[in-house]
């Protein structure tokens, strides 16, 4: 019959990794033989449970109900599922520093060529720019190959030479007794800084770190359609990394400035447009110059109302990619003249009286209150 891993862990099937990891380190805390002599049984058993479950394919083999260390060879509860580590040498999983293993050793010594990071410079463009594309001139403060040594450190023909504080590990392990048994800690090389090696003889314009700080100066195509926010990427255009390592890539980020007469929206654009009353009454049209050189004629209804708003299509910015054109929106904004002659005045009276509107206070049966603000008020407030 299989072991129920889960309930010598005291979880349930689905639980998560996390949840396996802190039942076992709780159970493993208590059970340990320099805390309870007489669970050694005990704890060899959750350890080994831990050890199934915290392995994918083992686990999958539960899941399915089976048993991983069922048959010749396949362990169990009897012996040491971590190769004679020991017992308290589990616990550097969970207390020592970066190990690799359980009873092993650490990762090793991290190399010391690594690719660079990447950059990151803006770029500003107005609205031309931005509809028609713009090669723009950038200036990059960055970390370029030394070019006295090649990105190799040394000086001359001298090499690096294997550390002799961690001895080529790149780090330093010690190991400390505490009640929990065996702690097994890890730390960086201080000497070598994880490298595993030093330069005795380092490049006297890098110090040793294959690269020096540069300013340059490159052209950047930036595609029409590119919109606030948008990063054009060039690859390999980055820092170069420690040790001359590959360069990582350049990221240039996109800002709009603001325009006089336009409002971006995605790949519409928006102006306002102030018209006269009279053409308001009676209608006209007016022509705008948009982007990539264009003119969009924006056509004035007889009878306009304050706050119409007159679409054209075609005559916005450009999509990124597909060259394909949003729209222009005109907001229209009916001028009331602030004061008029006497003439004026009489013309006005007389237009007025031909007319035959009146002032009047809008009601709920008044022809104007379809669709007017007296029905907006009023679907404003229904409900409240």
């Amino acid at each position: 019959m299989a072991r129920d891993y889960y309930g010598i862990l005291g979880v349930a099937q689905g639980a998560t990794d996390q949840e396996i990891k802190r039942a076992y380190r709780k159970l493993a805390r208590e059970l340990h033989p320099d805390v309870n002599p007489d669970a050694e049984d005990r704890f060899k058993e959750v350890t080994t449970a831990y050890e199934v479950l915290s392995d994918p394919e083992k686990r999958r083999v539960v899941d399915a109900g089976g048993d991983p260390l069922a048959g010749p060879g396949g362990g169990g509860f009897g012996g040491d599922p971590f190769g004679g580590g020991g017992l308290g040498d589990i616990f550097q999983t969970f207390f020592g520093g970066g190990g690799g293993g359980f009873g092993g050793g650490g990762r090793g010594p991290r190399g010391r060529v690594r690719p660079g990071e990447p950059a990151l410079v803006g770029v500003t463009l107005d609205l031309d720019e931005v509809a028609e594309g713009a090669r723009k001139e950038i200036t990059v403060d960055t970390a370029i190959l030394c070019d006295s040594c090649t990105g190799s450190g040394t000086r001359d023909d001298s090499k690096p030479v294997t550390c002799g504080t961690c001895k080529g590990a790149g780090e330093i392990q010690s190991v400390q007794r505490s009640f929990l048994g065996q702690v097994m800690t890890v730390r960086e090389c201080p000497e070598c800084r994880g490298v595993g090696e030093i330069i005795p003889d380092p490049c006297l314009k890098c110090g040793g770190d294959g690269r020096v700080r540069s300013r340059r100066t490159m052209t950047v195509k930036i595609p029409a359609g590119v919109q606030e926010g948008m990063r054009v990427r060039l690859t390999g255009q980055g820092e170069v990394g420690p040790g001359g390592g590959p360069a990582g890539d350049l990221y240039v980020e996109v800002s709009e400035a603001v325009d006089d007469v336009f409002v971006r929206d995605g790949d519409d654009l928006h102006c306002t447009v102030r018209v006269p009353m009279a053409d308001a009454a009676l209608g006209g049209e007016v022509s705008v110059d948009t982007v990539l050189g264009s003119t969009a004629t924006v056509t004035i209804d007889p009878g306009t109302q304050p706050g119409t708003v007159v679409r054209v299509r075609g005559h916005g910015m450009p999509h990124l990619n597909t060259g394909m054109r949003g729209d222009l929106h005109a907001h229209l904004e009916v001028v009331v003249p602030r004061k008029v002659d006497s003439a004026q005045a009489d013309l006005l009276r007389t237009l007025r009286d031909a007319i035959g509107d009146d002032v009047e206070v809008v009601t709920a049966s008044s022809k104007s209150a379809s669709g007017g603000l007296f029905s907006k008020l009023r679907n404003a407030f229904v409900g409240r």
